[in-house]
């Protein structure tokens, strides 16, 4: 599972909630689901239609009613609702409102070691440079990123990287990506 992927998945709200409840073993119907995360309706179709899209989430076939569909993990699916299980364990109720926004997760996994303003930006491409600064100080606010300022070099540069809640975050990001890369 590639930083791109969780970039992907990571662009609807509810995706990384509805992976992680899948994995704990939720019933793949919309309300169970809908209760277990918490999200609205029109949210919660649009990231099941995402992760549909994504191929880490298919209707099960032969089941259900066509009004009231039961979904199931794929083989890809799998492997992406257990590391989205254990970022909403790492993060266990503090900060779910921040993990559902788009660049948090990403960013944390970018910081697997202190890093700058543009070393981050390099590992994200797609990322602008006002979406990185507003996903930064969110993270500064909640005390799951540190900011340094190195004043050795000319002109003084920010030092930013994962504390607490996010150095968790990042670790198990930084892990299950590197063991996805040597399988």
């Amino acid at each position: 599972m590639y930083i791109e992927l969780f970039v992907n998945i990571t662009s609807r709200a509810w995706a990384l909630p509805i992976l992680s409840n899948l994995h704990a073993g939720i019933a793949g119907r919309q309300a169970p689901l809908l209760v277990a995360t918490g999200a609205s309706r029109t949210a919660f179709a649009q990231s099941m239609d995402h992760l549909i899209a994504m191929g880490l989430v298919e209707r099960n076939p032969g089941y259900g009613h066509p009004l009231r569909p039961e979904f199931r993990l794929t083989p890809l699916g799998i492997t992406a609702a257990a590391i989205a299980n254990k970022i909403q364990n790492a993060s266990a109720g503090e900060g779910q409102k921040l993990l559902r926004r788009s660049w948090t997760l990403p960013v944390l996994t970018s910081l697997r070691s202190p890093s700058h303003f543009n070393d981050i930006k390099r590992k994200l491409p797609t990322i602008t440079d006002r979406a990185l600064s507003q996903s930064l100080k969110s993270m500064e606010v909640k005390n799951w990123v540190c900011r340094d300022v190195d004043e050795t070099v000319r002109p003084p540069r920010s030092i930013y990287q994962a504390v607490n809640v996010g150095r968790v975050i990042s670790s198990v990001t930084a892990h299950e990506i590197s063991f996805v890369r040597q399988s």
